[in-house]
């Protein structure tokens, strides 16, 4: 270790956004372990609610992530009057995703129709996706200040905020699937209900924090309303725009792969979602070191320290790699006792152990992949990686997962174990190809500082 300081900082970073993540995602598995005591019904809806869910909101919110880099390297360089309007401008433009977002929820007939569902199914689906629908501007609005203090190096009062709205999961799950407190039960749908109520409450938790801190308004995000500038907002959407690309391509391989398999019946559709949730965990870790990577490249890139900046990126990709191979290790050997958690259905518990113990291999080229995309948006580098994951994740993964899982092509169909051996050799051309990529763009912004004389 060549740079102690720079080591210290990654974790530093790290470990909150990692309590993040696995806070926003500790929501889902307890959805999925709630969902799952009610009936195969009520799970499946869950799971392909939470899939159309997904595909919409993180395509069109993942757009707001060009506000972490872009504030990342004003921050570096010590730019700081100048935060606090690209936090603003970045305001109008969450206002229009969350529109957008909340109309497609409504009219979500097309991946509806897909999935031929059963009608009690289909039901509770439509009633996941009204109630999450009317989350989305918070959710919105507390992405927006996740990508402000994670810019600036301070993700631990996002983590707070993150603790107590998972601190109200369970209980309010309780009072809206089952009906307590004098209201009716909703099963499955509850789950949404709940996650609205959860984000409009630590949205106004941390704008209310915000407002108060004089840290925070230094950067002069409180100085003056602006009305949209499209310089500012074109500068953010041409940054976002792949960013969003880019998960459009990776939620929806997600989401077709998810609703294909629900053709196989409900138990096989519950038995993915298993898998695909104890995969989303551990997605969390590598994503985590990816993003507390793509800040210190920003903030180094910004203070014009190209070196450190590439240091940062393979020190990121190291420790990735390294915690990648023991969580597979531990999905693989735990693939029983994993499951158990989920669902005391024993014809379910053999459907999904063995999908989890493909997780195991699908974890390791995801962690390659997660923390290499975020470090080129670090670099501001968004538009290769979107390309190359529409070639790897529809090309191979989606379009072979559909060969292997539901046609004969290639021998006896193999059903969503199928979906999930291609989906990993989709990973895996993806993970490299975005390293090698980001392997030349630093030696290139290296380049002239060991030019020079």
């Amino acid at each position: 270790m060549d740079n102690p300081p720079l080591i210290r900082r990654l974790f530093h970073l790290a470990w909150p956004v990692l309590i993040v993540q696995l806070t926003v995602m500790a929501n889902g598995f307890i959805d999925t372990l709630m969902a799952g005591r009610l009936s195969a019904e009520d799970l499946a809806a869950v799971g392909i609610g939470a899939s159309i869910y997904v595909t919409v909101y993180i395509t069109l919110m993942s757009v707001l992530l060009s506000l972490m880099p872009t504030v990342a390297h004003l921050h570096g360089a010590a730019r700081y009057a100048e935060i606090g309007e690209e936090v603003r401008q970045a305001g109008w433009l969450a206002l229009l995703l969350a529109i957008t977002a909340i109309a497609l929820l409504k009219n979500p007939d097309p991946l509806i129709a897909l999935a031929r569902l059963t009608p009690g199914v289909e039901t509770r689906v439509r009633g996941y996706l009204d109630a999450a629908a009317f989350g989305v501007p918070a959710a919105m609005a507390f992405r927006l200040f996740y990508g402000f203090m994670a810019g600036i190096g301070r993700p631990r009062v996002v983590m707070s905020i993150n603790l107590v709205g998972l601190a109200l999961k369970v209980p309010l799950n309780l009072v809206f699937m089952h009906g307590y407190l004098g209201l009716p039960a909703m099963g499955g749908p509850g789950c949404a209900v709940a996650s609205a109520a959860i984000a409009w409450t630590t949205a106004l938790i941390a704008w209310s924090w915000c407002a108060r801190q004089k840290d925070c308004t230094d950067y002069g995000l409180f100085a003056r309303n602006s009305l949209p500038q499209p310089a500012r907002i074109g500068a953010l959407l041409k940054l976002g725009l792949p960013i969003g690309g880019t998960y459009l391509v990776d939620v929806t391989a997600f989401t077709f792969m998810a609703l294909f398999i629900a053709r196989l019946g409900p138990v096989m559709s519950a038995a993915h979602q298993i898998a695909a949730n104890l995969a989303v965990v551990c997605y969390m870790v590598p994503l985590a070191l990816g993003s507390a990577t793509a800040v210190l490249c920003g903030q180094k890139l910004g203070a014009g320290d190209a070196a450190q900046a590439r240091h940062a990126g393979l020190l990121g990709l190291g420790v990735g790699m390294a915690v990648g191979c023991a969580i597979a290790l531990g999905l693989f050997l735990g693939a029983d006792r994993l499951v158990a958690l989920y669902t005391t259905d024993a014809i379910l518990r053999a459907a999904a152990a063995p999908l989890v113990a493909i997780v195991a291999a699908y974890h390791l080229v995801d962690s390659l992949q997660a923390v290499a995309v975020n470090v080129l948006r670090g670099y501001k580098k968004t538009t290769v990686p979107m390309i190359v994951y529409a070639m790897a994740l529809w090309g191979i993964g989606l379009g072979g997962g559909y060969v292997l899982a539901l046609t004969d092509l290639f021998g006896p169909a193999r059903g969503a174990a199928g979906f999930w051996w291609a989906a990993t050799a989709s990973l895996a051309v993806a993970g490299v190809a975005v390293t090698a990529y980001f392997l030349k763009v630093s030696q290139t912004r290296l380049a002239p500082q060991t030019t020079k004389p």
